[in-house]
């Protein structure tokens, strides 16, 4: 492993990622947000991420780049072909001469030659890498990463050129980056403190609201939210005192829409909850085709809260499955409350569950009429000994996150009931 001269202060990290396929959209890039998570669990922040196309449009990113960074991590553009310009582009930027790296060379070879394939004569392009720099092992394909140290360049900014594809950066990630990067500090970076709220039924709106300006009082603390359709986590970051009196003021003001506070997903202290309480569960789904289900069946241990999941998508199922009436249908629809609680009633019975789930609606984008517009849904829960509860709503955002709000609103109102019980 290269050794800086001295230690540097890793204060500017900046991610460049390379590739048409992540520009056009056929390719999703997940690369900043995993590297993220990864880099502040030894300590460490992402202040930046770029996405360039491939070819030499790295070229123009690295200038600025190199300058305003104590680390920089550029991500594919290693491979064989004529657009992978990567190693070029910065050998190039920092006025360092390409040379073939002979370790490098055999590995490419052997790759080949173990797998009983032909090698392309491009395909040694991967083993040349910008002189003094270590060439970094790729255990699960042919473009080995590089590592460029601080100042070995002319620049001050470390430099990590990684594999493009997921199961090849993610070793190398482990293997050769962190160590590197914990050398570079000295081993004194310090883990910061980091509490997440995750709430359902609130927004951002509402803690701004009621909150935001308390919590701002704080030099100590950091406040980041991240909201979806039908909930938001609250991020707090700061020392434990500070985390601790934003966490009370929280709190105080929203408790009772507070479900979790370790990470967890509303269905796994859902499936939690149910076993805690000694219930079962069934579902009865049409409108969403099973998302309940699915996500409660994701839960590790599921099995033993989980009983039935009906998907009655047709009339004609309700009625076979759940018994629903065909008089129900006829006079008042599919969509509706009636039929709701017959589907909730009707799962109850079938499955000997002691809590069961309804849900039917127009997730759209057709379907709806002036009485029933896209986006009403109808949800029920009916509980052992008790009456059924119904009720209606509207989430006309698209059939995808109509599914995503639906659930998440019933499986909130199981963790409300659940949390009563």
């Amino acid at each position: 492993m290269s050794k800086a001269k001295e230690d540097i202060s890793i204060v500017n990290i900046e991610i460049i990622n390379t590739g048409n396929e992540l520009l056009i959209g056929t390719t999703l890039n997940t690369h900043g947000a995993w590297m993220g998570g990864e880099l502040l669990k030894i300590g460490l922040r992402v202040k930046k991420q770029v996405t360039v196309s491939d070819g030499d449009a790295i070229g123009a990113e690295l200038g600025r780049a190199l300058t305003e960074n104590d680390v920089l991590i550029v991500t594919g553009g290693l491979g064989p072909t004529s657009d992978d310009l990567t190693r070029e582009e910065v050998a190039k930027a920092l006025q360092l001469e390409l040379i073939e790296d002979e370790f490098a060379t055999r590995t490419i070879k052997e790759f080949f030659s173990s797998r009983g394939k032909t090698m392309a004569a491009c395909n040694l392009k991967q083993a040349f890498a910008p002189c003094g720099a270590d060439v970094l092992p790729n255990a699960k394909g042919t473009a080995p990463g590089v590592y460029i140290p601080p100042r070995l360049g002319s620049y001050e900014c470390a430099v990590f050129l990684l594999p493009g594809p997921p199961f090849e950066l993610k070793p190398m990630f482990f293997e050769e980056v962190v160590p590197r990067l914990k050398a570079l500090s000295n081993d004194s970076l310090e883990l910061p403190k980091m509490h997440v709220m995750s709430f359902i039924g609130v927004g951002e709106s509402d803690f701004h609201e009621v909150l935001d300006a308390r919590l701002g009082e704080d030099q100590d603390l950091e406040v980041g939210y991240c909201a979806r359709p039908s909930d938001i986590d609250l991020r707090l970051i700061g020392s434990e005192a500070s985390i601790r009196r934003a966490r009370e003021l929280v709190l105080e003001k929203f408790a009772t829409q507070c479900y979790t506070e370790d990470g967890s997903s509303l269905e796994q202290v859902v499936v939690r909850l149910l076993a805690e309480k000694k219930q079962m569960v069934s579902t009865a789904e049409s409108c969403t085709g099973g998302a309940i289900a699915s996500r409660l069946t994701d839960v590790s241990g599921s099995s033993a809260v989980f009983a039935y999941g009906f998907v009655t998508y047709a009339d004609t199922a309700k009625c076979e499955l759940l018994g629903v009436s065909e008089g129900s249908l006829a006079e008042h629809g599919a969509v509706s409350q009636q039929v709701a609680v017959e589907m909730a009633e009707g799962a109850l019975a079938r499955s000997g569950a002691t809590i069961a789930l309804s849900v039917t609606g127009i997730a759209g984008p057709t379907g709806g009429t002036e009485e029933k517009p896209v986006g009403t849904v109808w949800m029920a829960i009916a509980l052992k000994g008790k009456a059924t509860e119904v009720w209606v709503e509207n989430h006309s955002r698209g059939r995808e996150i109509f599914k995503q709000i639906v659930s998440q609103r019933l499986l909130a109102k199981v963790w409300r009931v659940l949390q009563s019980m």
